[in-house]
């Protein structure tokens, strides 16, 4: 009696055979080899990311060791700024006179090898003195052309000092400039060099003669950095170094190619979606009754965050994840950049102004409230 025929069964790892096709030691070393091809890829791509994100974090370093050769202290506000300039977002800075505003505005033009220019606000500022205007120009034949003549918006790196003395007539004029960095004039348009950065100051003190900030504008700015005063020891060593008539200069580490190329490297830093989902409900307990909403939310807020408020806090949180050496975003990189990317977005209403509650009080505690798991309220 002839024995039954052996049916070939394939391993779990090897893909069933099509029809017509048979299994031997060919087609098994063939996918064996692709199996470890895909894991030897991936595991080179691991390496490469690990080596880029060394790389942007000694970059950063260098870039902030020239800064800190200049300024005294200030570490979160130095952070806060070289993160916008990494994500290629503009920052409002505010503070008392005195402070190193300006100054720190200054030494970052001098430390990457970019073009900067200064405009003082004041009220008599009118658009065409920042974008530019067409000025009669006679050729050498003696005919004449109008002729665009570019303002000083039309740099790398711009310092809006004192913006908020501004009209709001030239307040807007840098609306189109700074979200869609391009200047349009008589039909034409200009785009501008990347990288284009804006550092505007306001002084929260001074009111007379101010004209604040409309909500439009301030949702172009991606931080608003609040500059408090130097620690006893910080202001001993800035009179030491600014007393004795040493003058000390940093040094260009990096110019505006690089820039772009670090740009381009935070936005491909993976986010879980469990993370951005707790963005998500973070930004929308921002909404007075809305569904997330908490109860210092209805207390003291008129009006929340828009959704560039949450694309902020990502693109925020993706540099704190290359900064400490990671491809993904953390819970924690999401909470360090929070407030600075939300405080200028919310609006407070008539009761948390009487009562003298600000935008960080309120953020702080929606900070508290909002869970990282979120199974209890999840979005629609």
């Amino acid at each position: 009696m002839a024995s039954p025929p052996v049916e070939f069964v394939p391993t779990p790892l090897a893909p069933t055979p099509r029809r017509g096709e048979t299994w031997g030691c060919r087609s098994a070393t063939l996918f064996w080899m692709a199996s470890l091809h895909r894991k030897k890829r991936y595991m080179s791509d691991s390496a490469s990311i690990e080596k880029q994100a060394a790389e942007f974090a000694a970059r950063y370093k260098a870039v902030r060791e020239q800064i800190g050769r200049v300024i005294v202290g200030h570490d979160d506000i130095i952070h806060g700024v070289l993160t916008c300039l990494f994500v290629g977002g503009h920052c409002l800075l505010e503070g008392v006179p005195g402070l190193g505003k300006t100054l720190l505005i200054r030494t970052l033009a001098e430390t990457l090898d970019l073009q900067f220019s200064r405009i003082q606000f004041t009220p008599d500022l009118m658009p065409a003195d920042i974008l530019g205007t067409n000025m009669v120009v006679e050729n050498p034949d003696g005919r004449r052309t109008f002729e665009f003549q570019k303002g000083p918006i039309f740099t790398q790196i711009c310092l809006a000092d004192e913006i908020n003395r501004a009209t709001p007539k030239t307040q807007s004029a840098m609306l189109e400039t700074m979200q869609e960095k391009k200047v349009s004039i008589a039909g034409k348009v200009f785009p501008m060099e990347p990288p284009f950065f804006v550092m505007a100051t306001q002084n929260p003190l001074e009111q007379e003669g101010t004209y604040p900030l409309p909500e439009a504008q301030l949702d172009r700015f991606f931080f608003k950095l609040v500059v408090g005063y130097s620690s006893r020891e910080e202001l001993s060593t800035i009179i030491d170094r600014t007393t004795r008539g040493v003058d000390v200069r940093p040094e260009k580490v990096m110019d505006g190619r690089e820039i772009v190329k670090w740009q381009q490297l935070v936005r491909e830093v993976i986010i879980a979606p469990h993370v951005q989902d707790y963005i998500v409900r973070l930004t929308l307990a921002t909404h007075p009754e809305g569904q997330f909403a908490q109860p210092i939310t209805n207390q003291y807020l008129r009006w929340g965050a828009s959704p560039r408020g949450a694309q902020t806090v990502t693109l925020a949180a993706k540099v704190r994840a290359l900064l400490g050496g990671r491809y993904n975003v953390s819970f924690e990189d999401v909470r360090r950049v929070f407030i600075p990317a939300m405080r200028h977005r919310v609006i407070m209403n008539f009761e948390a102004q009487a009562e003298g509650i600000d935008a960080d009080h309120v953020l702080t505690e929606i900070l508290k409230k909002v869970s990282e798991k979120g199974e209890d309220a999840k979005v629609a």
